[in-house]
């Protein structure tokens, strides 16, 4: 056994690292001179499509990545054998293995058992991904490519609030986290024969890790081509890039605060709690601060510190759930239970992962009842000149620090926003990108505490103490 320990330590060096921890990015090159690009910057993981025909260059790049203490991880897909392409990879010292797609039940279970306690990652529909389960990352293949949607006519597209529509991952990725604190990988691809610009790649990444969550990185082809032959634009963009990257892994613990807020909206993941476009993208775009409980997650503490909460489907909940709300209520906390209409059935089709022409019009009718509900109620933070934003509101454990997060989905920064918390708070920085904590002017007003912020380019957050 010792001998086999040894083994397995000579073999994945970069396993020391949790994979939890680990900040991906898919690599399409094994050029070992292309690991130079990950120098300063947060990287440890590298998603790279297994190729039995180029063994040898595979072998060779990830022991070098591994020397780097990156772990290179080899993607297999559905189709042939799957358990001995998984041998072979990590006989190839690959770190670990990522099965991205639907694979038959009982697959990943198989290459466990085959690859000697190497990490097994898998990115599955998101309607087959294992929500409250044991293992240290979850993720799915599926998610929209986030930014503010453009017409034809060249305008914003209206939300049903009324407020631009923006594409966003952020009310399916905090579906997701509510069931437990598995790290959570969004492996989406960007889309095809579109110019992405480097502010488009960084939104992704703010747009998960606004919510605890991380993008997988997943640059468009030319750009991959520009960068590993050290084209000079390129490589200041991808210095601009992995900028935001490090920004959210340098405040990594900000993903086990609390959310804040007073509302909290229970949904099943059956019932539409794992489409994008939905109820918490709806209250999203509106920067009301929400919370997500999964019926299975509900108590009295999920339900802490909230005045308000929505359940989606009452025919949902047993009747232990039932009494939670109840309980809820009795204390002075407010309930609105959906009408049958209001029941988002998850679409048939497990690769769509949008609302239909019918759920739009349902959720068209939630936003006029939720809207009857909060009406302009500050919620816990009420933001102003933020039309092409969203935004996330944590709390410290303790209630003494609030965290205001903001992510800006159009390509040019934001000026002279303005931002109404509740409560009385002393002091407030804005925390930046570059770096740098800026001290802020905290004002009194009706709704407790306000500051103002000159700009906010692609992301930022306040911080009130």
């Amino acid at each position: 056994m010792s001998r086999a320990v040894a083994f397995l330590c000579l073999a994945f060096p970069a396993l020391a690292a949790n994979p939890a921890d680990w900040v991906p990015v898919r690599w399409s090159s094994t050029d070992t001179k292309t690991l130079s690009l990950l120098d300063k910057t947060p990287i440890n993981c590298l998603l790279i499509e297994w190729q039995p025909a180029n063994v040898p260059a595979l072998s060779g790049f990830a022991q070098r990545a591994a020397a780097q203490g990156i772990a290179p991880l080899a993607v297999l897909r559905p189709g042939g054998d799957t358990v001995a392409s998984a041998r072979a990879a990590t006989g190839a010292k690959m770190a670990g293995i990522v099965l991205e797609g639907d694979f038959p039940e009982g697959t990943a279970s198989g290459v466990r058992g085959a690859v000697a306690g190497a990490p097994v990652i898998e990115l599955t529909a998101r309607n087959q991904m294992k929500l409250g389960g044991s293992d240290p990352v979850i993720g799915t293949y599926q998610g929209v490519w986030a930014g503010v949607q453009i017409t034809d006519n060249g305008k914003a597209k209206a939300a049903p609030s009324g407020a631009a529509w923006i594409d966003t991952n952020t009310g399916f990725l905090r579906a997701v986290r509510a069931w437990g604190n598995n790290a959570v990988w969004l492996g989406n691809l960007p889309p095809e024969h579109t110019i992405v610009t480097p502010e488009r790649y960084m939104q992704m990444i703010g747009d998960a890790g606004m919510v605890g969550a991380r993008w997988v990185v997943a640059l468009d082809k030319d750009f991959s081509d520009r960068l590993f032959r050290q084209d000079a634009p390129a490589v200041r963009d991808w210095k601009r890039i992995t900028e935001i990257l490090q920004y959210f892994e340098t405040h990594r613990g900000w993903r086990n605060l609390q959310p804040g807020g007073q509302l909290a909206i229970v949904q099943p993941a059956s019932d539409g709690g794992l489409l994008s476009g939905g109820i918490l993208d709806m209250i999203a775009v509106k920067h009301t601060p929400v919370q997500a409980v999964p019926p299975q997650r509900l108590s009295q503490d999920a339900l802490r510190g909230k005045t308000m909460a929505v359940n989606v489907d009452k025919d949902a909940l047993d009747a232990e759930q039932k009494a939670v709300l109840t309980q809820f209520t009795r204390a002075g906390g407010t309930v609105l239970t959906g009408p049958p209409q209001w029941k988002d059935a998850a679409p048939t089709d497990k690769n769509r992962i949008t609302l239909d022409d019918a759920q739009l019009k349902r959720i068209d009718d939630m936003w006029h009842d939720m809207q009857a509900m909060i009406g302009r109620k500050n919620l816990g933070v009420r933001l102003f000149n933020v039309s092409s934003m969203l935004s996330n509101m944590l709390v410290s454990q303790d209630g003494k620090e609030v965290y205001v997060q903001l992510v800006n989905y159009s390509e040019y920064p934001v000026e002279n926003v303005t931002v109404h918390v509740l409560g009385e708070w002393h002091h407030a920085k804005l925390i930046t990108p570059d770096g740098k904590e800026k001290d802020l002017e905290v004002y009194k007003n009706d709704e407790g505490t306000g500051v103002d912020i000159d700009a906010v380019g692609v992301t930022a957050t306040v911080r009130l103490e």
